[in-house]
């Protein structure tokens, strides 16, 4: 009897969603010149309606039909928790945990473990992104001797202008950036521009944070016009999880090395999805302990399109040959990923 009465209040609640849903949608779009600009880390999202870009609803935040939660991070909006059945809470869909300094949040949550970084848990795996501007100031005429100093009660380091040289000026303006130049003259700077005078510093791709599912990759170089070391990333999948490899071990051996997608597939990233097919390599397993990671690989562009239309290009390992080994990495954690193999034969590719 009680299931029943559940039953038909889910029903009856469902229904008056929909009644509002058909409501709030039966006007022609009205949205405002610009989409608004949101937090660091907030997505911007379609309404209900698929009319106008908002800013996605966080966890814990209320929520309606025309303030949707943020589907990137699989967040979904509950009305059973409020009495008010076009208001709910955005809760996060089941996930693993993530631990960070003995500190757990859950999947979905957003957190700041420092002001210089926004992060958010997403299904046992951690992602940030810097919220101080990652930028550099050259020397010009109107600025001779810039330089990065520490305000007091802020927390990102801004620039100052010197008229005259300091002890270490330069170096100090150029600190964490690494710019290498070659030799300039005494008449002050070359006209050539700096990718000219630049000596090209790359390191090689770091691991996948994740042994199964997308992770992140990262790389520091100055090949580009400013000569200007910058942290690159790709997206990787050494394997998809859940893949039940172990039956595609032949006979008397131990291990599947390089297995390849017998049909194509679609990567998804935050609720967006590739636009073409791929039939991609992965790393297989072993049945004795060893563990098998990328040993060639080459990185292209893959373009996305999310549910809202927008579309977006990210750099994607891809895998070539992968090889097997006792010297496993850790577990998926984006900021313990410290398995330092290195990897043979990576370029980019436009594939």
């Amino acid at each position: 009897m009680a299931g029943t009465v559940f039953t038909r209040s889910c029903i009856v609640l469902c229904l008056l969603i929909h009644m509002a849903m058909c409501q709030e949608c039966s006007q022609p779009c009205d949205c405002p010149a610009e989409s608004p600009l949101c937090p660091v880390g907030t997505s911007l999202v379609l309404d209900g309606c698929s009319c106008c870009k908002v800013c996605a609803r966080q966890a814990g935040e209320p929520c309606s039909f025309l303030e949707p939660c943020d589907h990137h991070k699989d967040l979904y909006c509950d009305y059973g928790v409020l009495s008010d059945t076009e208001t709910g809470i955005c809760m996060a869909q089941e996930g693993q945990t993530c631990d960070l300094g003995g500190v757990i949040y859950r999947s979905g949550e957003t957190f700041q473990p420092s002001c210089k970084h926004q992060c958010v848990c997403m299904n046992g795996e951690i992602g940030c992104v810097p919220t101080c501007a990652n930028n550099i100031r050259l020397p010009s005429p109107d600025c001779p001797y810039p330089r990065r100093v520490q305000i007091p009660g802020k927390c990102c380091e801004e620039w100052v202008c010197d008229q005259i040289p300091q002890e270490d000026t330069f170096q100090s303006a150029m600190a964490g950036r690494s710019i290498a130049y070659r030799e300039i003259t005494d008449q002050g700077v070359q006209s050539e521009s700096a990718r000219d005078n630049c000596i090209v510093q790359t390191t090689e791709w770091s691991e996948c944070s994740a042994t199964c599912g997308m992770g992140v990759s990262s790389r520091v170089t100055n090949d580009n016009e400013q000569c200007q070391l910058e942290r690159q990333t790709r997206m990787c999948m050494i394997r998809p999880c859940h893949a039940e490899l172990e039956k595609d071990i032949k006979r008397g051996k131990k291990c599947v090395r390089t297995p390849k997608s017998q049909r194509g597939m679609r990567f998804e990233l935050s609720g967006c999805h590739s636009i073409r097919l791929y039939k991609p390599k992965f790393c297989g397993v072993c049945t004795d302990g060893r563990c098998c990671t990328p040993h060639a690989t080459v990185t292209a562009e893959v373009e996305f399109r999310c549910p809202e239309g927008d579309t977006f290009r990210k750099r994607m390992m891809f895998i070539k040959t992968c090889s097997c080994h006792h010297d496993c990495p850790r577990e998926n954690d984006i900021f313990l990923a410290s398995n330092s193999r290195r990897m043979i034969g990576d370029y980019d590719n436009d594939m």
